[in-house]
Order: C-alpha cells, then structure tokens, then sequence
C-alpha cells in the first residue's frame, strides 16, 4: 500500500501540515524539520499527490479551451500544440468542444469550466456580447485565437488581407471571372474565417472594379466532398469562372479532383488557390495563403500562463502575417509536375 502525507507525519513525529509545507519548499519550515520530513518521504516512498499541491497553491493548474469542432484541421492543429506548450509548463487541457448550437447555448448557459480552470481559451468563435459577459464573470484570464475583443488577449491572423492576397494573386494572373467557395456565414456556430475571407474576396474584386457576383459564391461548408460539389455548381454557370478562390485548402482538394474529373485542366483552364497551406497542399501543387496556426497558438498559450502566473499581463492583441504560397495550381510555370 502506497505510503500517505499522515505515515510521514508520523514517521518525522510533525504535523501533517507541516510536512506539506516542508515538501512544497516554503520558507516557514525550520532546515532540521525539513531535513526530517524529505528523509521520511524518502524511507517511505512518499510522492505527494499534486492535486493536493495544486489545491494548495489555490490553482487548478489546468486551462479551458472552448472549439466550435473538433475534427476540423485547423481546431485539431490549434489542440495540439496549445496541450503541449500547457504541458510543458506543468498545466493540463480541458476542453470543450461545441459541437452544435445546442452545445453552444448550454455551455454559455452553465459554464461549466467555472472553478475547474485558471484560464479560458475560445478558438476561432464569434462571441456575442453575453457571452462575452459570461466569460469575463468567471474572473479568469480569457484568451481569444482568430477574434479579438478589448479588455481580452488575443492571437490572431488578419484572415480579410489573407484573401485579398489570394484573389489579387488571381486578378494579377488576367482573370476576371473569379469563384468563390467558402462556409456558411449563417452557421449558428459562427465561427470567424467564412466571415472574414468572404469579405477579403469581395473587396479585392472591388478594388478592381468587379462587382461581386452572388452566383459565383457557392457553399462549401469547409470539407472535401463540399469543395467538390460547389466547384461542379460554378462549372455549370453560362459563364463558368477561369479561377476559384476556396476558403479552405480543404475545400480546394475537393475543386481539384472535379475540375480533374470534367477533363479540364489546371491552373489552364481553371486556376484554384486555397486558404491555411496544409501539409497536403505541397503535395497537390496548391497554392494557398500560409496561416502559422502553430504560432497563433503558441503566443495566446504562452500570454495566458503568464496572466495566470504572473497576474499582470496588459490584454492585448497579436496578430500574426500571411504569405502567399505560389504553386503550379494558379501558375503553370510554378509546377512541380
């Protein structure tokens, strides 16, 4: 039977208080009585539990990360690298994925992570102002990845100009007639990037002087087969787009293998360039807007610890560049093939 902080006590003839602030290093502890308790821990194989540490410190050691999905690329990168920056640092991840607005609603209705966390991280979910109300009264740190708000810290990319770079790339090309595949703006989860590059697509076409024309914006719901059936919805247009923006890298897989399929060619005959540059989007001779999701995620992870830690970090917003990646799938010329 595993040895407790009371066969310590005993054993070092002190209290059981005591023994705890011996092992946890504090200064009230005489060097003799220390000596006698890790001595004791040691002849009887003690390992403090560090739940009883972390209640001890009057933390939970633990940050809260709130995804509207969790089997989507860019979420599952993001929980990836924020639980091993939280690991490092002694912390645990607990999240809470979304999933649907019913989710949505009973989570900001009961906050469950109330009392269980240090701080809260919310990836990529446009908030209303009560649900920002609910966030800021759980008394934590709060971190935002992909929105910013005053009053909370952020990481962010600028996912508007991410797209502009993309259809100027386009418009720099000589095409005129340029598709648009994105997510549902409408979507009751509201995540940002459908809001934002839909609007970055729009006003590169603007500034070109082309008005945007609502025929040539197809839903493709973030997904390969979506991209796929939205791409087989702009072919059929009386005038087809030469070139397609997708929102996703996802998204342009899924117009590739169709406009592959319809015996067409690209970039010659349709040019596609897609959003995130995913590992696969090398692979398929994509070219796409480089979002450094890992660094987002790192900079929010690392601030937030330090609110926690430290207690006096300023909210504040970083946010963090594009680049256009350039690939045989809008330039013949850029082919790997």
């Amino acid at each position: 039977m595993a040895a407790t902080i009371e066969d310590v006590a005993r054993l070092a003839g002190v209290s059981i208080a005591t023994v705890s602030r011996a092992l946890r290093g504090l200064p009230d502890v005489a060097s003799a009585t220390r000596d006698r308790v890790v001595a004791a821990a040691a002849e009887l194989d003690y390992i403090a539990s560090p739940f009883a540490a972390r209640l001890a410190s009057g933390r939970a050691a633990t940050v809260g990360v709130v995804v509207p999905f969790v089997n989507r690329w860019f979420f599952a990168e993001v929980i990836d690298t924020v639980e091993t920056a939280l690991r490092k640092a002694g912390f645990d991840l607990l999240l809470y994925n979304l999933g649907d607005e019913a989710g949505r609603e009973r989570f900001f209705d009961v906050m469950p992570m109330r009392k269980r966390v240090d701080a809260v991280l919310v990836v990529s979910l446009v908030l209303s102002d009560e649900e920002f109300e609910a966030l800021a009264l759980l008394g934590s740190p709060v971190g935002l990845l992909g929105l910013e708000r005053p009053g909370f810290l952020s990481s962010r990319i600028d996912d508007v100009r991410g797209a502009q770079q993309a259809v100027e790339h386009l418009l720099a090309l000589g095409h005129r007639r340029i598709g648009l595949i994105g997510g549902d703006t409408d979507d009751p989860m509201r995540f940002t990037p459908p809001l934002h590059r839909r609007d970055g697509y729009r006003d590169a076409l603007r500034d070109a002087g082309i008005d945007p024309d609502p025929a040539s914006e197809v839903l493709g719901y973030f997904t390969i087969d979506g991209g796929g059936d939205a791409t087989r919805a702009l072919l059929e247009l009386p005038d087809p787009p030469t070139a397609i923006f997708a929102e996703s890298d996802e998204m342009a897989y899924g117009a590739l293998r169709t406009i592959r399929r319809a015996n067409l060619r690209v970039p010659e005959d349709v040019a596609i360039i897609g959003f995130d540059d995913q590992y696969n989007a090398e692979l398929l001779d994509l070219s796409t807007v480089h979002q450094p999701v890992a660094e987002q995620a790192i900079d929010i992870s690392t601030r937030l610890l330090r609110a926690i830690i430290d207690g006096d970090v300023e909210p504040a917003t970083v946010v963090l560049p594009t680049e256009l990646v350039v690939r045989g799938s809008t330039e013949a010329a850029c082919s790997v093939y």
